[in-house]
């Protein structure tokens, strides 16, 4: 761990400090007991910062800093699961339609490109407006609707990276070896898929948590959901712009445009780092 952060870029090191920051913020600090931020009229509207409530309160009656927390635990929350379907999905359909070719290979590419080139956007506002139920099943529910269209280009990516590799020298030693196929692209492939895989998971992160909060400032997120998109736009709606309310509106901007950069540095950090190692 030592040689990693001594031999990691400052991108690098930026990126994770920043995320780590906003991991503890989501899943440690967020379990400390507290009362509901999603409820109205907990506390009384409007107040400013004291040592009870650090942001105020907002115009209804909610803790802006424990809705900021919850907001950010749940946007992470189903950035990582989509992230995490999206990047396996696609990991394990490209390297089996790269790896197996023939007529396998033509369906699942014809799967995938459907997948590429259908707009998503049409789709997600239909879903999102028949959500119901907690918060907590939101957040899954609008995970699997975003990881349906999270897969198709890691897969892409992958195939062609299976489609390489397979030519390889070492993959036709692997073979005469009497290596099988599973065998071989567990040990020969899956290594060098991984390596990828961690840099796509990290952009799948920050695209999911960019789609929910695009949705969310035109009003189309699910409205049970308290995430980073929606507070901006309750803030909004409720004219706290005029009534000067800006630790409320400006509070979950602030925090997502943080969060954005610490996801960016720690991508191109990463990346850069894998350049360097490769460099040696």
């Amino acid at each position: 761990m030592k040689k990693f952060w001594k031999n990691a870029n400052f991108r690098l090191r930026a990126g994770i400090i920043i995320t780590a920051f906003f991991f503890i913020i989501g899943f440690v600090v967020y379990f400390i007991p507290h009362a509901d931020p999603f409820m109205f009229n907990t506390y009384p509207a409007k107040l400013g910062v004291s040592s009870e409530h650090l942001l105020g309160t907002t115009g209804m009656g909610q803790d802006i800093l424990w809705s900021l927390i919850e907001a950010i635990h749940n946007s992470l929350s189903m950035g990582l699961i989509v992230a995490a379907i999206g990047t396996v999905v696609g990991v394990f359909v490209g390297l089996l339609a790269g790896f197996a070719g023939g007529t396998l290979d033509r369906v699942l590419t014809i799967i995938t490109d459907t997948f590429v080139v259908i707009p998503s956007l049409p789709i997600l506002i239909l879903m999102t407006s028949l959500m119901r139920g907690s918060s907590s099943s939101t957040v899954i529910l609008l995970a699997l609707v975003l990881a349906m269209f999270a897969w198709a280009w890691p897969s892409r990516q992958i195939r062609s990276m299976a489609l390489t590799i397979k030519e390889r020298d070492f993959i036709h030693t692997a073979r005469f070896s009497g290596e099988g196929t599973f065998q071989i692209v567990a040990t020969e492939i899956l290594p060098f898929a991984l390596t990828w895989s961690l840099s796509n998971f990290m952009n799948a992160v920050l695209s999911a948590i960019g789609q929910e909060s695009s949705l969310a400032i035109l009003g189309l997120s699910p409205a049970n959901l308290l995430s980073l998109g929606n507070m901006i736009n309750w803030a909004k709606e409720r004219n706290a712009i005029f009534t000067r309310q800006w630790l409320w509106i400006g509070s979950p901007i602030v925090a997502t445009v943080i969060l954005f950069i610490g996801l960016f540095l720690l991508i191109t950090g990463y990346n850069d780092y894998l350049s360097m190692k490769r460099g040696r």
